[in-house]
């Protein structure tokens, strides 16, 4: 692939894949936000690095953590570490166009790594750090990676190991080596003029692809989406006016979701731009530590988060004989939040609001570091309940929605525009369409070009005249996009009713003793679910419920008591729709999904098919098989 070091974004072909037009949808919704600026011909990415540097010079940008304390980094020196990586990679011979492969979880050197490949005028590619052997072979080998950044010794033995099979691969450096081949790459970078990372950088146009950023993908291998510097500077700067609130003088982020992720890496950028203090750490082991260290004014998550929060307080106030307190606390808190929403509220519910924060509020907040005001969440919807109660305790809770192709934001509940159960407005210059079959479409400078390497992908995700088919289903109400389901998803019954299990499965997912969950029925009878059990719930469900402490979930799955808690939880999420979708039968599964396990993307969305087969035997066992 040494041909694509000429990168400017020349869209693939869109014709269909036996060669024919794509047939033109019918329209039944459409919602246009304008532009709030515009992307100049000339931007790119490093560019906020550089007049960070030059006008606030000792702002700090960034905090790293060194022998567990968090030592801060001014523009100044952020912009000075990347021009030295930037150097290194010129002398090891990165061209223009060259694609780099970034194999790690979040740390300071990713953000380093990856403006330094920008700089260059090179192509970053992030690879997930709990990717597995097939997965980074096939990742470098499909966007043609010279060169590989791998933090740990175990990284670097997993890209050795497939090295084989990557004939462009030349360079294989470590971040974590001590005094190894990153500070060696730095040093070797010493002998390049400053003015040659100059002039590599102002070398790069707007419309240049920047990144390659692969899918994480619920079915199949991932696929690479070409982004442009333009896709991610529009995304930008369309967004931070719009979210002051978080992105503003003194605010700081710990970011926990992988930087790989398109939708950690966004914020990363906004966060650079807005000059807000940012923290990383790799994975979530040890967040509640983490986050009390940091202190962030706000943070980005999945909704998983938020309901392990609320279950969590209110499993110990149980086990505290306060469980009447939290309730009541609960009640007040989503009151409290509807009623900023129809006039403010009454003194007497401004009273009680008051006296729960001394008693309950106050040590929820203490969990995100007692300085959290907002949180942006994505991945999956937020139950609207579970987003009232946190606005009620103190916490802002905003959605998004977006996928990897477009960068990935499309819209979210901007600063004066926030209505909880949607997924909010579209990103200024951006245009939401709804087809009759529900699908979302849409059309802005966020949206990719292009699937690399892969065609026929391209032609049935964008039409020729640029706009990208989601395969996501929504509605348009008042202005707000509801997500209703993924139409790949869709379930059909034998009797021929439509089943969306999002719907189901997000419910399910909030309630208390559920962890993960996958509705099944395409085909069969009546809908069913598989679920898995959070395990501090079952800990302390085992507990009030005189069942022994060493008990596993398979020993208990047919438990009579414990198949009743769940029902509640069935109950529940069949609330939200007729009885004809409703769930049926639920399966208990001996243990909980991983991402180890292949049952879970990076993102946690759960891998339909690869849960379909682990688990057929118990599908089967639910429809009689």
């Amino acid at each position: 692939m040494k041909d694509a070091a000429h990168h400017r974004n020349h869209a693939p072909p869109h014709a269909s894949r036996d060669g024919r037009s794509r047939a033109e949808p019918r329209i039944v919704g459409e919602l246009s936000v304008p532009a709030v600026t515009s992307v100049a011909d000339s931007a790119v990415l490093t560019d906020p690095v550089w007049d960070n540097a030059a006008d606030a010079p000792e702002a700090i940008q960034f905090a790293r953590r060194v022998d567990g304390r968090w030592q801060d980094v001014t523009c100044a020196r952020f912009r000075d570490d990347v021009i030295a990586l930037a150097r290194g990679l010129i002398a090891a011979g990165v061209e223009v166009g060259d694609r780099v492969a970034l194999l790690s979880g979040n740390r300071y050197e990713w953000a380093v790594i990856d403006y330094a490949i920008w700089a260059v005028g090179a192509v970053g590619v992030p690879v997930y750090q709990t990717s597995s052997a097939e997965q980074v072979a096939w990742i470098l080998s499909d966007s043609g990676a010279v060169a590989c950044f791998a933090e740990t010794d175990a990284h670097r033995a997993t890209v050795a190991g497939v090295r084989d099979r990557l004939p462009e691969l030349t360079r294989l450096w470590q971040i974590e080596a001590p005094h190894g081949a990153v500070g060696e790459l730095i040093a070797a970078g010493a002998a390049v003029p400053v003015a040659e990372v100059e002039r590599r950088r102002h070398a790069v146009r707007a419309d240049d692809m920047a990144t390659i950023a692969y899918t994480s993908g619920t079915t199949g291998r991932p696929k690479g989406c070409v982004l442009s510097h333009r896709n991610l500077c529009f995304e930008v700067a369309g967004a931070i006016p719009k979210m002051r609130s978080m992105l503003r003088p003194g605010a700081s982020t710990l970011l926990f979701l992988p930087l790989a992720h398109s939708f950690g890496r966004l914020i990363q950028l906004g966060c650079v731009q807005a000059r807000v203090r940012i923290g990383h750490v790799p994975d979530t082991k040890h967040l509640a530590a983490d986050l009390r260290s940091f202190r962030p004014t706000f943070v980005l998550t999945v909704p998983r988060l938020f309901e392990k929060m609320h279950n969590t307080a209110r499993q110990k106030a149980r086990a505290a004989g306060r469980g009447r307190i939290f309730e009541r606390a609960e009640h007040v808190a989503v009151a409290y939040s509807r009623s900023l929403d129809t006039g403010g509220p009454g003194p007497l519910l401004r009273l009680e609001h008051a006296l729960f924060a001394k008693l309950v509020y106050d040590g929820i907040r203490a969990a995100l570091g007692g300085r959290c005001t907002h949180a942006i969440c994505g991945g999956a919807p937020l139950d609207p309940r579970l987003a009232h109660f946190f606005r009620g305790v103190g916490v802002d809770v905003r959605e998004g929605y977006g996928l990897t192709e477009t960068s990935p934001l499309l819209t979210a509940d901007f600063d004066d525009e926030v209505r909880f159960g949607t997924v909010g407005r579209p990103l200024p210059g951006t245009t939401v369409r709804i087809t009759e079959e529900g699908e979302i479409l849409a059309k802005g400078d966020q949206v990719f070009s292009g699937y690399w390497n892969n065609e026929a992908a391209t032609a049935d995700a964008l039409d020729p005249d640029g706009w990208f088919h989601t395969g996501d289903l929504g509605e348009l109400d008042d202005g707000f996009l509801r997500i209703t389901g993924r139409r790949k998803e869709l379930l059909v019954t034998s009797g021929g009713k439509n089943v969306s299990p999002a719907v189901l499965e997000n419910r399910l997912r909030g309630h208390g003793m559920i962890s993960q969950c996958m509705v099944v029925g395409d085909g069969r009878p009546f809908i069913a679910a598989l679920v898995t059990l959070d395990k501090d719930a079952f800990a302390a469900w085992k507990a009030r419920n005189g069942r022994p402490a060493d008990a596993t979930v398979a020993d208990l799955r047919d438990d009579p008591g414990l198949r009743t808690a769940v029902q509640e939880a069935v109950d529940y999420a069949n609330q939200a729709v007729s009885r004809a979708e409703s769930i049926r039968v639920f399966r208990i599964l001996p243990r909980d999904f991983t991402e180890a396990d292949g049952e879970l993307t990076a993102s946690q969305k759960v891998k339909r098919d690869v849960v379909a087969r682990e688990y057929a035997d118990d599908i089967a066992a639910v429809y009689g098989g």
